[in-house]
């Protein structure tokens, strides 16, 4: 009797061979796109100190408080598998001194990361986001820029039915005033809130905002706004980044009622959304997080950034994938006795720089043909007792050459091209 299949963990997925083209599309516009505005990639631990998220993300989050797989080691340290790239980014970025190097230091990533929330379509518990960071400015130019890159992102991938939402959650000091006058709101209609709602609005009212309970949104409603306590630097650099995004043509709708889910957020924010995604549109978003660096231990710095789901990019997008990778030359041999012969002789082709493929399945020569068409090959060199037979797939044209000139002959294919006389 054999033993029970062992399947992936509820709320995780396989990436599979036929998803690979997709991603790599995805990857590559991500790297044009980014790369070519200046950010360099930068790739993190998918395990880091419990503490990071605790003090970075926010005691009061949903992710600290309930979505977080966190587990002690051999060495008894609290280790918490990364639930966002931030505050992992922010880490590095005091970790190896790059407050030394030119200012603002940009940065981006395509990376795993983890939550222990609900699994839904395009939402997973292993998920995968694109990112990018911006650290050591507080130029409202950053703001924009980092928001029309993800806008020229998602276009180039051809995400369905986008939305912009824009709002500024203002400077430290404005939100606790703001904070005030939104508990004192919350208390007068405590009996109307959803008991999620009412446990916490001491300590994070703001999230009162996000709540689906349509009691409670009807109490939202008549919220006090934080954008209309905004000070005047905090006006100002919010209007500018407006401005800048209208100059750039980027269409956005001011939403006062857009909350992030992270604490560390200051100023800015937005959200991408696509119709396309049902009830659950969120595709990516972010924000100015300029108290973060020093949460964590390091001097004052301003910073911007985003993430968006490579699920959720993927579910609503038109991504045309990019192209199967070439085969340049299936080696193929005719006896038992040929099979050293063109393993040389693909090891050779490879060495001359192309893309090389060989029977590794015990084919008959007749199936190997067969393979070869299968997976697109120009040529086929199939290897005799005495000699080579070069076959172009797309012509019909067939040359022979002796054993000792075969490995010599491809080396030339390679330097002036699949297409050249022998």
């Amino acid at each position: 009797m054999s033993a029970p299949r062992i399947q992936v963990p509820r709320g995780t997925y396989d990436v599979l061979p036929e998803h690979e083209l997709a991603r790599r599309a995805l990857e590559d516009a991500a790297r044009g796109i980014l790369g070519g505005a200046g950010y360099r990639r930068i790739e993190t631990p998918a395990f880091e100190a419990t503490e990071l998220f605790a003090r970075g993300v926010g005691a009061s989050t949903d992710i600290v408080q309930k979505e977080m797989y966190t587990f002690v080691d051999g060495g008894e340290r609290s280790l918490t598998l990364r639930p966002e790239g931030t505050a992992p980014v922010c880490r590095a970025y005091l970790e190896h001194g790059m407050q030394t190097q030119p200012q603002p230091v940009k940065l981006w990533y395509l990376s795993s990361f983890f939550r222990y929330e609900r699994a839904q379509a395009g939402r997973f518990r292993q998920f995968w986001q694109v990112g990018a960071e911006a650290i050591g400015s507080d130029d409202p130019a950053v703001d924009a820029e980092s928001i029309v890159l993800l806008a020229a992102l998602l276009d180039e991938l051809e995400v369905r039915g986008v939305r912009l939402r824009l709002a500024s959650l203002g400077s430290p000091a404005a939100r606790a005033a703001y904070r005030g006058a939104l508990t004192a709101h919350l208390r007068a209609n405590e009996q109307r809130l959803s008991q999620e709602v009412r446990a916490r609005i001491d300590l994070n009212p703001l999230r009162a905002f996000d709540a689906d309970d349509p009691a409670t949104r009807e109490v939202m409603a008549s919220a006090p706004r934080l954008i209309d306590w905004l000070d005047d630097d905090d006006a100002q650099h919010f209007a500018t980044v407006r401005a800048l995004l209208d100059s750039a043509g980027v269409d956005y709708e001011v939403d006062p009622t857009l909350v992030r889910g992270l604490d560390y957020y200051t100023r800015t924010v937005f959200e991408f959304t696509s119709d396309a995604l049902g009830a659950q549109s969120g595709v990516g978003g972010g924000g100015r997080y300029d108290g973060l660096v020093e949460m964590l231990g390091g001097p004052p710095t301003p910073g911007m950034g985003w993430a968006a789901g490579i699920e959720r990019i993927l579910l609503a997008g038109e991504l045309r994938p990019a192209p199967e990778p070439l085969v340049d030359l299936f080696v193929a041999f005719d006896s038992d006795e040929q099979r050293a012969r063109a393993f040389a002789l693909a090891s050779e082709a490879r060495r001359a720089g192309l893309a090389v493929q060989q029977e590794l399945a015990g084919r008959s020569l007749k199936g190997q043909f067969k393979q070869a068409d299968r997976l697109g090959a120009r040529y086929i060199a199939v290897c005799g007792e005495d000699s080579i037979a070069f076959k172009d797939l797309q012509s019909g044209e067939q040359e022979t050459v002796d054993s000792a000139s075969g490995a010599v002959a491809m080396a030339l294919r390679g330097r002036h091209g699949m297409g050249q006389p022998l």
